[in-house]
């Protein structure tokens, strides 16, 4: 997924002539902090809300309050794993996509951004998600990945957490079964550490079916 796909088509950029006072109005309906000032349709810079309170003259133009702008903006076919440490990095609610020449092709917010990623994850995917500690070295996908397909089971998405000054690591997996009493029995025979798991067994369910023909039951 490349920064262009993640386009939001709801914030407008600001120009030149626009006002501090415009700026902050648009900032507080698309609840954001920064906007893109343009001239032509060439990016110039970001404005933050502290700048245009900093300057002291909202009812000014941006060509005359003559802010310190950040030129923090992305090429078009940056990957969203950029965009995001990009976003992360700066602390920006939203982020210019230019093209190799700085022609402003729109913007990416932390709304979309967030969407896109809770798809790349497979979020709303039916599934259990599973969460390991492993020592750096003993880390191996392919060989996890065996072990969930043992139980006739897929890897749907997973990412990496790694302790700084540490030789441990964290992995957190989304799996395509809910159930995942099997795979966790699996892991803990190859000596992994499952650290977490989020599933709904077969045996709370059911406890669950003989609760509910209990309370039926009591209530004839």
């Amino acid at each position: 997924m490349l920064a262009y796909e993640l386009l939001s088509e709801e914030i407008p950029p600001l120009k030149l002539s626009d006002s501090g006072e415009q700026a902050l109005l648009w900032m507080d309906e698309f609840k954001i902090r920064e906007l893109p000032i343009l001239s032509e349709n060439v990016f110039v810079g970001l404005i933050s809300e502290d700048d245009i309170l900093d300057a002291n003259k909202p009812e000014a133009s941006f060509k005359d309050m003559q802010p310190d702008l950040k030129r923090i903006c992305i090429d078009k076919d940056e990957h969203i794993y950029e965009v995001m440490g990009m976003m992360s990095i700066n602390k920006l609610t939203v982020l210019p996509v230019v093209d190799d020449d700085k022609n402003y092709l729109g913007l990416i917010s932390a709304d979309i951004l967030i969407e896109k990623i809770a798809q790349l994850a497979a979020i709303k995917d039916p599934g259990g998600i599973l969460q390991l500690d492993l020592n750096v070295n003993d880390y191996s996908l392919s060989k996890i990945a065996a072990i969930v397909e043992s139980n006739d089971a897929k890897i749907l998405s997973s990412y990496v957490f790694t302790h700084e000054d540490s030789t441990k690591m964290s992995l957190t997996f989304k799996i395509n079964k809910t159930d995942l009493s099997g795979i966790i029995q699996s892991f803990v025979r190859y000596d992994y550490t499952v650290s977490a798991s989020f599933h709904q067994s077969e045996m709370e369910e059911e406890i669950k079916r003989r609760y509910n023909e209990f309370i039926h039951f009591l209530n004839m």
